[in-house]
């Protein structure tokens, strides 16, 4: 078939390889060079590199929007028969959905309707779901509202982190998109309506969203960092003695059920790690790091600073 595709992240490199390789790829559809690094020289995202690096003569379009003057004509020269987007990051304009010949799809990175939007790994991880898995679903003019076509699902692991499970997804949206595109050449794509009562939507994460409240029970301190791992990364103030806080990035922690004091207050700072009192228990922190500072044991970094230590008992 003849597809064009659309795509802006990581995640949908493996289905721009199965497309490269097992269909007719016309063009590529991403979003604008971006500023990035200490010196904010311009990167690339990474569908352009990869594209770049395996089909240098290919179309390739970078829209800052695909409602600009002159991108439906770029897409009706290029005559495709499906459309294909995942991690695009835009909303396509309705003379666009219309474009292809015979459909215009989204893989979509959550068992659709739970977790529409542009967080959806994240919110998995976050809200401890057992399972999680991709919607091949045909694109409408709302967010992540189409019918559906076919969904795959997959286990949640213990330790899943957003990195570790959007790998799993990535390598998993290609199988889901080639047996949908099956049915469509066969005519037999069904298009089950979502049902948008049960319907969960996300939104993109910021600074605000990473940081960790103590407050709040232990095990939903713990599914956020895992969430947030690679990147943001979650943060929380630590007191230091004599007074005052730092912030320190935390990037792995395990959940001590039997810990109790005041949300904040630092348990215990041994070998071990530093253990914070939460809401509901308390968090053994692993991995952390101070903001301007390299990445380290939680132990190390206790060693290094005067962290308050405070025994509620």
């Amino acid at each position: 078939m003849r597809v064009l595709f659309a795509g802006t992240g990581e995640i949908g490199i493996p289905t721009l390889d199965f497309l490269g390789l097992r269909h007719e790829l016309v063009g590529i559809i991403t979003q604008p060079d971006r500023p990035a690094g200490r010196h904010r020289h311009l990167k690339a995202p990474p569908i352009k590199e990869a594209a770049l690096s395996r089909w240098a003569t290919l179309p390739l379009l970078q829209p800052e929007t695909p409602r600009l003057a002159g991108v439906l004509e770029w897409v009706c020269k290029l005559n495709p028969e499906v459309m294909v987007t995942m991690a695009y990051g835009r909303i396509l304009p309705p003379e666009l959905l219309r474009a292809p010949s015979i459909a215009c799809l989204n893989i979509h990175a959550s068992l659709l309707p739970r977790y529409r939007g542009a967080s959806p790994i994240q919110a998995t991880i976050a809200s401890g779901d057992r399972e999680g898995g991709v919607t091949i679903m045909h694109m409408a003019e709302g967010l992540d509202t189409g019918d559906v076509i076919l969904e795959r699902r997959l286990s949640i692991r213990r330790r899943e982190t957003s990195g570790s499970l959007s790998e799993r997804l990535a390598e998993l949206a290609p199988l889901a998109l080639e047996q949908a595109l099956e049915l469509l050449v066969k005519g037999s794509a069904p298009r089950t309506p979502q049902d948008h009562d049960l319907a969960t939507h996300t939104g993109k994460i910021g600074k605000a969203e990473c940081l960790l409240d103590w407050a709040r029970p232990a095990l939903e301190l713990e599914r956020k960092i895992r969430s947030l791992q690679p990147a943001p990364g979650a943060f929380a103030a630590l007191p230091l003695f004599p007074d005052g806080t730092i912030s320190v990035k935390i990037h792995s922690a395990i959940v001590a059920n039997r810990a109790s004091g005041r949300p904040g207050a630092i348990l215990r700072s041994d070998a071990r790690g530093i253990l914070v009192a939460c809401g509901e228990g308390g968090l053994l922190l692993g991995s952390v790091q101070p903001e301007g500072g390299a990445r380290m044991h939680s132990s190390a970094f206790a060693r290094g600073r005067s962290v308050a230590v405070d025994y509620p008992f």
